[in-house]
């Protein structure tokens, strides 16, 4: 399980990357506005992007910390 975290805090992390272009909590917290109700599309289907981005790395951190639903 614990490359179940791995792959959601890369996943996340990359996505912080990709919107912001920057991986530190400064920046990231202060454009974090700018991008309130911007989406993509994957899969057909319209995604928020920080809603995306925030549950990848809570989806990390269960997995790394072996929460409820990723423990075993």
């Amino acid at each position: 399980m614990n490359r179940v975290g791995d792959f959601g805090f890369g996943l996340g992390i990359f996505g912080c990357y990709v919107v912001f272009q920057s991986v530190e909590f400064e920046t990231i917290f202060a454009c974090a506005p700018l991008y309130a109700n911007q989406t993509f599309e994957i899969f057909n289907c319209e995604v928020d992007q920080l809603t995306c981005i925030a549950c990848l790395l809570f989806v990390g951190a269960v997995g790394k910390s072996s929460q409820i639903g990723l423990h075993t």
